[in-house]
């Protein structure tokens, strides 16, 4: 269980760190750079991947789509937490396991019982209600957050299909995925300076470093509480899922004063009733 409350921490840290990061006029591209420069390391550090085995038969096309989707979702997560808040942010990240649940039914053809529609129905309206502002408020920037639950769902699906390419281990994939990643965004940080003027500063490095950390964290930590509820991953699942809700808006609405109206606490309500409904369908 301490695996399963450390990832949530890193997790919901990484979103804290993004908010906390307005105040010192900071470049997210800058930062979302400096963070895989961190993330490689650890992996390297902790996973020691088997770079032998990494040749032409691996899935480059999975790894280059995931490797361009991850550093463009995180900036997108980085203006969310700007615009719409830790708590809107969080919550639209977790709703994102719809996605590859409906994948699942309507690409793979996999089983589809009445409790994953109902939490199909019931995460609907939840999001709806998790995003909406009062109709006079005209800076309801749901795009953001819209993406985010989006790109994390389409990225978990490519994930998984990674998984099923058993002749490497998965550390070693989610290494070359960060070294995908960095590439990308160096050249987003070699555009920033040269195109638009945008000086290196040693700040973004520093918050990026601990983006990286908490990022790696979350990864790692999860994947231990995976291994310590070898037998019974669902309560990782939920766990995690409810876990970054629940801790995500106790944040957002202590620490940094978030306004939520009576709709959006609705909408987290249902987002919990939908991950508790779609964790028992897995069970039966």
């Amino acid at each position: 269980m301490l695996f399963l409350i450390l990832s949530i921490i890193c997790s919901v840290t990484v979103g804290v760190l993004f908010k906390f990061s307005r105040k010192y006029n900071v470049s997210n591209t800058q930062i979302i750079a400096s963070n895989y420069v961190f993330a490689l390391i650890l992996c390297y550090l902790f996973f020691s991947p088997e770079f032998n085995d990494v040749g032409t038969s691996a899935p480059w096309g999975i790894y280059i789509a995931i490797g361009v989707l991850l550093p463009s979702i995180f900036l997108f997560l980085a203006a969310s937490i700007k615009h719409m808040g830790i708590v809107k942010t969080d919550a639209a990240q977790r709703l994102s396991l719809f996605i590859p649940i409906l994948a699942a039914w309507l690409l793979f053809k996999e089983d589809f019982n009445m409790l994953k529609v109902a939490a199909l129905v019931v995460g609907f309206p939840a999001l709806l209600l998790i995003l909406a502002k009062p109709s006079q408020n005209t800076e309801n920037k749901w795009i953001y957050p819209a993406v985010v639950l989006l790109g994390f769902g389409v990225i978990d699906i490519l994930f998984k299909q990674i998984a099923l390419y058993t002749s490497l281990p998965y550390t070693t994939s989610l290494f070359v995925v960060f070294g995908i990643a960095l590439l990308i965004m160096i050249g987003a940080v070699i555009y920033e300076v040269a195109i638009n003027k945008v000086s290196l500063n040693i700040k973004n490095i520093l918050f990026g470093g601990l983006v990286g950390i908490f990022n790696f964290g979350n990864i790692l930590f999860y994947l231990k509480a995976h291994q310590a509820f070898v037998q019974n991953p669902s309560t990782v699942f939920a766990g995690m899922n409810m876990g970054v809700i629940i801790i995500g808006s106790l944040v957002g609405i202590i620490i940094f004063k978030e306004k939520l109206t009576k709709m959006n606490f609705a909408g987290l309500f249902l987002a919990l009733v939908a991950v508790v409904l779609i964790v028992i369908s897995q069970t039966i």
